[in-house]
């Protein structure tokens, strides 16, 4: 793959630009509390994250990566999630080492970015906003934009035809395996992050284009 000609770079947005589970944590220990159950904690959240804030609640509640919690709890639950997570939210996120240089240089470099994530809009543009990074995107695609979300294609090529740009020259940089899967069968190179949420995985298993540890690296593979 040669990353050089590559025109547009899409981003996922928790675990590859913004650690996110600080305030995740917050929201779902202050759910648990109001429900009068055991507190988690963050180790646990870090673990849990990476699907939507309903499988999030459903591990929180069952804590159990799969299971399905009593239906009447979760319809419970849930709503007290969205209502903590839109106090927290933005209040501990922070940006990942190198993630702002990188994407002012792109800016810079006039290539065009876009996050793509599978966040509710509600939360995706007031944490962009609070991270001040809202501006540097010419597309935000959340979890309820679209029909479908990661790891469908669907938002990958709805960015790609959004530009006008060629799947294979478009880049997605991700954290998980649904970033892997949604890059795959939308015709896109895909480079991963070590670093993200990938509930404990090694994304190299995944077997992106390439990996990255540190964000700064990126610019190093769009020049090499």
């Amino acid at each position: 793959m040669k990353f050089t000609e590559i025109k547009i770079v899409i981003f996922d947005l928790d675990g590859t630009l913004v650690d996110s589970v600080p305030d995740l944590t917050l929201a779902v220990d202050g759910m648990m509390s109001e429900l009068g159950l055991d507190l988690p904690g963050v180790d646990r959240v870090r673990r849990w994250v990476g699907n939507g804030v309903e499988r999030l609640v459903k591990r929180a509640l069952t804590g159990d990566f799969k299971a399905d919690p009593d239906e009447l709890l979760y319809e419970k639950a849930l709503p007290i999630f969205r209502s903590q997570y839109a106090k927290s939210n933005g209040h501990l996120s922070q940006l990942y080492p190198g993630v702002m240089e990188t994407l002012c240089w792109l800016r810079d470099k006039k290539i065009p970015l876009a996050c793509v994530t599978n966040k509710a809009e509600s939360f995706t543009l007031p944490l962009l906003k609070s991270l001040k990074i809202d501006e540097l995107f010419g597309l935000v695609i959340s979890g309820d934009t679209l029909n479908e979300k990661k790891p469908s294609p669907l938002p990958l090529l709805h960015a790609a035809q959004h530009f006008g740009i060629k799947p294979d020259n478009c880049l997605m940089v991700g954290d998980s395996l649904n970033d892997v899967k949604a890059a795959r069968a939308a015709g896109f190179p895909v480079v991963a992050v070590s670093y993200g949420y990938n509930h404990g995985q090694d994304i190299r298993l995944a077997a992106p284009d390439a990996v990255i540890d540190n964000f700064n690296e990126l610019s190093r593979l769009l020049t090499a």
